[in-house]
């Protein structure tokens, strides 16, 4: 079927949106998605916050939060504004950061967790329904809100590229994928968000994207949204004449964002309250965050503005008469924001290590240092060994760039809704000036921080289905690994280390296989059987067929599967059958394992599952 237009979703943390590209005007534009703005309330916003309330029987009568499509039976959910908005006033009801909790590695995403802890809700949903949920309304409402235009389009018609997380591991991708699928989306292409947020930047320039970059650049794509904070570099050059860009890094997985920021703002104002004499309980402090988020939006939109006021609604009359009333000033907001967050430290401070409490609340693996310069300094600090560790990354970024302490870029794009605050930005220009003596790291103009990655990913999409226009070359954002057995004799109290065979070259393009060549390994078929896999941000000179004598030092332990594969009819369970690794990163962005039997025809697929231990 011909191909009419190109979809691009962002599944964000805190805000998703949608954008669409018209292959034949070529032209990209968001949609605005219809969801439900309040009781007996339908509309259409230009993003859908990725936030989900599971309302009480009795609370709405079933009508009043009808959607024009209909809904899920047996899922009573409402998705969006509203659900963001009405869940602050009732927490124990609403699920947020499901996209945090997709990735978490100790927790099983398909299990019904969430609201987490909460005691009021019987029937819970699993981080990968909601992700489901997610993506389901806003296909149906990217058809209706387009309907309503006038514009009807059938998804068969259309390139789907939903984006992820540069950081995500393989783990995160698939289910991410796999919850497309499963809201009616296809299978869809992945896209690294920071990727996405250049592609959408070049479209936003035109042409004169090439004259604000140039070979020898590396531009950091710095992207902090509401929860959550991601880094990649994107290296320039010139090849046959033309501009030639290639992802050279990627960050580690950071929940730490703008709600981090709206909480701090939070505990710095109830502090002064109760510095006058006043207490907040637990509802009104959530009222507070909310109002603290709208304050620090006020200020930093309007330079002019001295404080913002605030209000505190009471529920009652039995603490306090009526609203409790203070302020958020410039200097109280620059001093946690600017100051807290984003202060000037050197590039050699990294962030704090992990609490060393024995027993901690469990939750998602929020970042324990809230400093984002400490933790935008361990990246370009691991972006230097991952690039050292290439011949061909060397190259690529030439010698002046590998002589310091860091990986430096030479300009940055910003991306995500914290970087709305032009204090913020300036903040961050300051200190990535500071790491190079002074010299100055260029803004690249034109960007559009809460909307660019729904639009790059659309217009990306259009790359892939007319083949014209730019790529980024990027490929596995990790090298990867499958874990070996070591073959020694048993000794007495000690453990041989597990060995790692690197299957996935950092870097491997979509699209291309290979075959791990070497001796053969033994595969046990017809009994459980386990599988261990690995990952490595900073090996990026690893080559297929390498083998680390030690993974758990050496590398990141990402999944684990337990199985038991169907045995060889001919050899008896436990046999050992002698096999050669495929390896597969597919068009739509996914990595495939396939153990291939040397003697025969027969293979096993091994996939990426979450440990849950």
């Amino acid at each position: 079927m011909t191909q009419r237009f190109s979809l691009g979703i962002d599944l964000g943390t805190t805000n998703s949106a949608i954008a669409v590209t018209d292959l034949e005007g070529e032209r990209t534009d968001v949609v605005d998605v219809t969801q439900i703005l309040g009781p007996d309330r339908i509309g259409e916003k230009p993003t859908l916050p990725s936030a989900l309330y599971l309302p009480h029987p009795d609370e709405f009568p079933a009508e009043a939060l009808a959607l024009p499509w209909g809904g899920e039976a047996g899922t009573p959910a409402v998705i969006g504004h509203f659900a963001r908005d009405h869940g602050a006033l009732v927490p124990d009801r609403l699920v947020t950061s499901a996209k945090s909790w997709l990735s978490n590695p100790h927790i099983d995403p398909r299990q019904p967790t969430l609201p987490w802890k909460s005691e009021s809700v019987a029937d819970k949903l699993s981080a990968f329904a909601c992700s489901r949920l997610y993506l389901e309304h806003l296909r149906e409402g990217f058809l209706y809100a387009e309907q309503i235009k006038g514009r009807a389009w059938s998804l068969e018609e259309g390139q789907i590229v939903l984006t992820v997380p540069a950081s995500f591991d393989e783990v995160a991708r698939n289910l991410t994928a796999e919850a497309a699928e499963a809201a009616g989306l296809g299978r869809v292409t992945l896209l690294e968000e920071p990727l996405a947020a250049f592609y959408a930047w070049t479209d936003q320039a035109g042409k004169d994207w090439r004259s604000q970059v140039g070979p020898g650049d590396i531009v950091l794509v710095c992207d902090v949204g509401g929860g959550t904070a991601d880094f990649s570099l994107i290296a320039v050059n010139e090849k046959d004449g033309d501009l030639d860009l290639e992802r050279i890094s990627v960050g580690e997985h950071i929940l730490l964002g703008g709600d981090n920021m709206d909480l701090a703002l939070a505990y710095t104002l109830r502090a002064k309250l109760e510095g006058e004499g006043k207490s907040l309980d637990a509802w009104q402090f959530l009222a507070l965050v909310h109002a603290a988020a709208n304050a620090k939006v006020a200020l930093f939109d309007d330079p002019d503005l001295a404080e913002a006021p605030i209000a505190v609604p009471s529920r009652g009359s039995g603490l306090f008469a009526g609203t409790i009333a203070t302020a958020l000033d410039r200097a109280t907001l620059e001093q946690v924001i600017l100051d807290g967050f984003f202060p000037l430290t050197p590039v050699t401070e990294m962030p704090k290590a992990g609490r060393s409490v024995g027993l901690q609340e469990f939750g998602l693996p929020y970042a324990s240092d809230p400093v984002v310069s400490k933790h935008l300094a361990r990246f370009l600090t691991r972006s230097l060994a991952n690039v050292r560790a290439s011949e061909a990354l060397t190259a690529l970024v030439g010698n002046d760039a590998l002589q310091g302490d860091v990986l430096m870029p030479t300009a940055v794009l910003f991306n995500g809704g914290v970087f709305k605050a032009r204090p913020i930005r300036d903040r961050v220009l300051k200190v990535l000036a500071s790491w190079r003596e002074g010299a100055a790291v260029r803004q690249l103009e034109g960007f559009q921080p809460d909307l660019a990655v729904a639009k790059g990913a659309a217009f990306y999409g259009r790359n892939r289905a007319t083949g014209k226009g730019i790529r980024i070359r990027a490929g596995a954002a990790r090298s990867y690994y499958i874990g070996l057995e070591s073959s020694m004799p048993a000794v007495p109290g000690f453990t041989p280390p597990v060995k790692a065979l690197c299957v996935v070259p950092q870097g491997m393009e979509e699209g291309s296989e290979l075959t791990i060549e070497g001796p053969d390994l033994g595969l046990i078929t017809g009994q459980p059987t386990e599988f261990r896999f690995f990952s490595s941000e900073v090996r990026s000179g690893d080559a297929p067929g390498d083998v680390l004598p030690d993974a758990d030092r050496e590398l990141e332990e990402t999944s684990l599967l337990e199985v038991t594969l169907p045995p060889v009819e001919e050899l008896p369970a436990g046999q050992p059958v002698p096999v050669r690794i495929q390896s597969v990163v597919t068009e739509l962005g996914t990595l495939e394992l396939w153990m291939q039997h040397t003697q025969s025809e027969r293979r096993w697929k091994v996939e990426f599952q979450v440990r849950t231990e």
